[in-house]
């Protein structure tokens, strides 16, 4: 399926980036909710919608526009994100974060060269992932405690892993006639 109908990819594109303008733009004002300046001047603070951000920072890229915007990392996979996730992962609520967090953590490191980051995101998922396929497969001790804290704290891809878990485990027990059948 082609990304350009795919609801995730959209809302992925839809979270927001921190930019700072670098020069004074004429009639973009608007982006600005609290300026009733027709103008983006200098040095203003903004967050940009992820594929805006991106078009600028790639249009610096290839020479087409001066440095018109400065990216910074977003907050939910800043420094102090990312300490978090390396010392447990299953304690970070990713989706308090942001909704598509992995989405998002992709989008970025399309922007930064960022090494680190790339390593971070890679251990936390096969972490939670093995975490998410043993909640999946044991629905029983997954409703409670720490484990419904976990369930509820999972991105939108997380949360299709689950799913995805969840339905394989039950028609592998049909299969092996553990289960009942659907009427």
């Amino acid at each position: 399926m082609s990304k350009y109908y795919d609801i995730d990819a959209i809302l992925t594109d839809a979270q927001k980036l921190p930019c700072t303008f670098e020069h004074d733009v004429p009639g973009l004002g608007y982006l600005e909710s609290s300026s009733s300046s027709p103008d983006i001047k200098a040095g203003t603070r903004l967050q940009l919608p992820v594929w805006l951000a991106e078009m600028l920072a790639v249009s610096q890229r290839l020479g087409t526009l001066s440095d018109v915007i400065t990216l910074d990392i977003p907050v939910a996979l800043s420094p102090r994100v990312q300490n978090a996730l390396k010392a447990d992962p299953r304690t970070v609520e990713l989706r308090s974060l942001a909704t598509h967090f992995y989405g998002l953590g992709e989008r970025v490191l399309g922007l930064f060269e960022e090494e680190v980051l790339c390593d971070v995101l890679v251990s936390t998922y096969k972490l939670r992932a093995a975490e998410i396929a043993d909640l999946a497969h044991n629905p029983q001790g997954a409703m409670g405690g720490e484990a419904g804290a976990f369930l509820r704290g999972l991105d939108e891809e997380e949360r299709q892993l689950f799913r995805v878990a969840h339905e394989s485990s039950k028609a592998i027990k049909m299969y092996l006639g553990g289960g009942e059948k659907k009427k």
